[in-house]
């Protein structure tokens, strides 16, 4: 659902393959991303090219097979092994296992080898796991991430997050350069929000509020001044994560208020939820666009894309 989001299209066998230039750190779920430099139908195409195409000027160099596969292909260590020597050999200069100064990759993707640098992502977002005022209801850092990059697949995307309650969702956010605002009814998560915030080192952009009573014409400021000339919404998205608790059921009457609020402040609405509640997104004026279930254990959230009337 996030690669849907993010590069608008669907993943095949675990590779996208796309125009955009995304950082391989934005997302949990990307393991690298590889630039593309040469195409062929067989190893031994790219080994034919490769020398002509790569110049290393002293540096050494690794190459990994970094994935692929599919029906007709399937790549046990033996044949990823010897497709990283059959090219490897081609390129004139030093290898270096450990730590080299070019890391090259190749795959198979759509029925042909692709070949070029390779960028390993980093796990960027383990960094906000230890924070000083955690929750144990609050979305996993990795979940939050994912979800925010649902929201917003550009840092261009103004967001908010109504009910915000510790800052998971906002720390990644605002961590990946993208604008967000919060706001929470309860004094006790905004104070652990703020404090996490400050932790991190990052702005205070939450407040004490019912997302209920939240005016979208008031909050254009909040977003920026061109909030108010695109439209009477004040955000792009909204990231609802519904309150839950091990002991009770939040009211359907105070859920379908919520879902309706949300639809006011943004044109598009990311609901995080426990419970099956397609019946009252309909209600409230919502399209589900996209779905998925997120699992821990035998416990499940969904992730539900909509979009307002």
């Amino acid at each position: 659902m996030e690669m849907r989001s993010l590069f608008g299209c669907e993943p095949n066998h675990g590779c996208v393959i796309s125009d955009k230039n995304i950082d391989s750190g934005r997302s949990p779920f990307i393991r690298g991303k590889l630039a593309v430099m040469l195409l062929a139908d067989d190893p031994a195409g790219i080994a034919a090219q490769v020398a002509d195409a790569v110049r290393l000027d002293g540096d050494t160099f690794k190459i990994m097979f970094v994935g692929g596969g599919d029906e007709r292909e399937s790549f046990d260590f033996d044949r990823q092994r010897a497709i990283e020597k059959e090219i490897g050999w081609q390129i004139v200069g030093k290898a270096e296992m450990r730590r080299p100064d070019r890391l090259f990759g190749v795959a198979y993707a759509e029925g042909r080898y692709l070949f070029g640098e390779y960028e390993k992502s980093e796990a960027l977002w383990l960094k906000y796991n230890d924070k000083p005022q955690p929750y144990s209801t609050a979305l996993s850092t990795r979940v939050a991430r994912a979800v925010v990059n649902i929201a917003a697949p550009t840092t261009e995307e103004r967001v908010i997050d109504p009910c915000c309650g510790i800052g998971t969702v906002i720390i990644e956010a605002l961590s990946m350069g993208i604008s967000i605002v919060g706001f929470d009814n309860n004094p006790l998560a905004l104070k652990g929000a703020r404090i996490n915030l400050a932790h991190f080192g990052m702005p205070d952009v939450v407040k004490l509020a019912d997302m209920t009573t939240l005016e979208p014409r008031e909050l254009t400021l909040a977003a920026d001044e061109g909030a108010a000339s695109a439209g009477w919404r004040a955000f792009d998205s909204a990231i609802l994560d519904l309150p839950y608790n091990l002991c009770s059921k939040l009211p359907s009457a105070e859920r379908m208020a919520m879902l309706r609020s949300a639809g006011r402040l943004a044109d598009r609405v990311i609901i995080v939820t426990t419970e099956l509640i397609d019946d009252d997104i309909a209600e409230a004026g919502f399209t589900i666009t996209d779905r998925c279930i997120v699992r821990k254990g035998k416990f499940e959230r969904q992730v539900i894309a909509c979009r307002g009337e």
